[in-house]
């Protein structure tokens, strides 16, 4: 049965599902859910989460959503390349990265953008963007400290984290620049850029940047 995803070309976290995807060279096929009428396909998408969220896949009649769920499923139909190593303990540190990418990066950059979606507030709660952009200010600093000096976020190689890491730096930069200090993080998003399986997400997107309500910046 063909894989069906669902989701948007501009959410980070599609790119992240996305990514896995294009690494490993599976077909699927790709049902775009529109942010303007006639929404197409969200019915679909709400009959198998009510919430509707995105991403989303349907395999061999299986729903399964959460980006890392949908990506550790794919390890399962399609091995290679493995995107969660099988050694537990490498295992371990790739899932964490993973965590701390979304939690620390994708979470904090999406709180700031809220604060500007008209939908969500009238009026941007300032203290809440300082307070969002001081804790990206502080993971960025953590992450100067963990990463090499090339390569990707562990040795087990591209992987889950780096899946996480691509959209959450992309977006994350656009809410608060890295600083030039932080050497490796900065080379590390610019080597993620260059992957192409996420090259084809950026440029994917790229029709979608007038959506940035902070205005998107003129690089990348």
């Amino acid at each position: 049965m063909t894989l069906i995803f669902y989701g948007h070309p501009f959410s980070s976290y599609t790119w992240k599902a996305l990514i896995a995807l294009y690494e490993k060279g599976i077909d699927f096929d790709y049902r775009a859910l529109e942010t303007e009428a006639p929404f197409t396909h969200y019915d679909e998408l709400r009959a198998h989460w009510p919430v509707g969220q995105f991403p989303l896949i349907v395999h061999d009649g299986q729903a399964l959503f959460e980006s890392s769920i949908i990506i550790e499923y794919l390890d399962q139909i399609v091995p290679e390349p493995c995107m969660v190593a099988a050694d537990p303990k490498v295992a371990l540190d790739v899932r964490f990265l993973d965590r701390i990418f979304d939690n620390h990066f994708q979470a904090r950059f999406q709180a700031v953008v809220a604060e500007y979606l008209p939908f969500i507030t009238a009026t941007p709660d300032l203290a809440r963007v300082e307070r969002a952009r001081d804790l990206l200010e502080k993971a960025y600093g953590w992450l100067e400290t963990r990463l090499p000096n090339d390569g990707w976020a562990t040795p087990h190689g591209f992987s889950l984290a780096d899946c996480a890491a691509a959209p959450a730096l992309f977006y994350a930069d656009w809410v608060h620049p890295i600083d030039p200090r932080h050497v490796r993080v900065r080379a590390y998003r610019a080597r993620l850029n260059a992957r192409p399986s996420v090259a084809r997400c950026i440029e994917e997107a790229r029709p979608y940047r007038a959506f940035f309500p902070l205005g998107a910046p003129d690089r990348d």
